[in-house]
């Protein structure tokens, strides 16, 4: 058969599928049903769910973990996980306060030296990853003891506290607030500016996935390694590309952390790691790696925050928040593996 012939029949498979089913088989979808189902289950059982505070509050505790959602679902598409991520974004927090305040820095110098030596700690378990081509769960793993380690060892030392010094009057804070931490006023609702910031992530994110050719290589790297370095992907370079992304939202988080509060308790983000993952799995991506998206990560965190705050809105008792957080995530996990296996069968 001549490669018109193939090409024809490929358009006519391609023009079969209805804008329907092509909006089935992407990875948000189920996340998104889902989303607007539990929106609307709050909004009945929960009489101040629908009030413009509580959806700014809701907003708030989705944004601070969907701008990290974003970047651990990159990498979860390039077919990795990062167990460092909660204590990293820490340790990111800790630096910038501590350089700034026991070396008298004005705490923008802080903010510049906490991204450089986050950015290096992504780095190092990128490296570690290519070098020792040990699974990156195990990988991370020991990041992970290592810095929640440091984290509270390093702050007692230097500070004889489990807990920096305030950096509120400190050169720069005001400044440095106003970008990480500040309320913006909204058609009269206060929002915070991590909303902005998480919206942009997760477009810019969502731009790379589907716009440019690293988002190919990513798809690539995620569904088959070998394969795709074997037509030229350069896979070393992309998935140390995507631990350091990680490493650079957790960055952003640290900083807002910091800024909103003043002052970071070094046992902080112990266990944040599976809220970033569950928000990317809810969201569609599969933890097999080469499938998902950046928006459904975001929808899945919004489905977190919803649950998070809306179970206190409905005066439930705030302890079953574990117990519905890891339903979703099975009920999730089932749907996007039926949507996949559909999405397939449709080709």
């Amino acid at each position: 058969m001549s490669e018109a012939v193939l090409e024809v029949a490929a358009d006519e498979r391609l023009a079969g599928r209805s804008p329907l089913r092509r909006l089935a088989a992407r990875p948000e979808v189920g996340a998104l049903i889902g989303a607007a189902a539990l929106f609307v289950f709050f909004s009945l059982t929960a009489e101040s769910f629908l009030r413009a505070s509580s959806l700014s509050t809701v907003l708030y505790a989705s944004s601070t973990f969907g701008i990290m959602a974003v970047s651990v679902a990159l990498l979860m598409i390039g077919g990795e996980f990062d167990l460092s991520a909660g204590v990293m974004v820490t340790t990111s927090a800790l630096l910038a306060a501590m350089l700034s305040y026991q070396l008298t820095l004005n705490v923008w110098a802080g903010v510049a030296i906490s991204l450089v030596l986050t950015l290096g700690l992504g780095l190092l378990n990128g490296l570690l990853y290519v070098r020792t081509r040990l699974p990156s769960f195990i990988v991370t793993l020991a990041t992970f003891f290592m810095l929640a380690g440091a984290n509270l060892g390093v702050t007692k030392l230097v500070t004889g506290n489990v807990a920096t010094d305030s950096v509120r009057d400190m050169d720069g804070f005001s400044s440095a607030r106003a970008v990480f931490a500040s309320t913006l006023d909204v058609g009269g609702v206060q929002l915070n500016v991590t909303v902005l910031w998480w919206l942009l992530f997760t477009a810019v994110a969502t731009w790379i996935l589907l716009r440019t050719r690293v988002g190919n290589w990513i798809f690539a790297c995620g569904g088959n390694p070998q394969a795709a370095r074997a037509v030229g992907v350069p896979v070393t370079r992309v998935k140390i590309g995507l631990f350091m992304g990680v490493a650079f939202t957790a960055w952003f988080s640290g900083m807002h952390l910091l800024f909103a509060y003043g002052t970071v308790q070094s046992g902080e983000g112990v266990g944040n790691e599976f809220f970033y993952i569950i928000c990317a799995v809810i969201g569609g991506c599969l933890l097999t790696g080469g499938y998902g998206s950046a928006i459904g990560a975001a929808i899945g965190a919004f489905i977190f925050g919803m649950t998070n705050k809306g179970i206190v809105y409905a005066e439930w008792n705030p302890d079953w928040f574990k117990f519905f957080l890891g339903a979703m995530l099975l009920v999730a996990t089932v749907v996007n593996l039926v949507v996949r296996r559909r999405a397939e069968a449709s080709r």
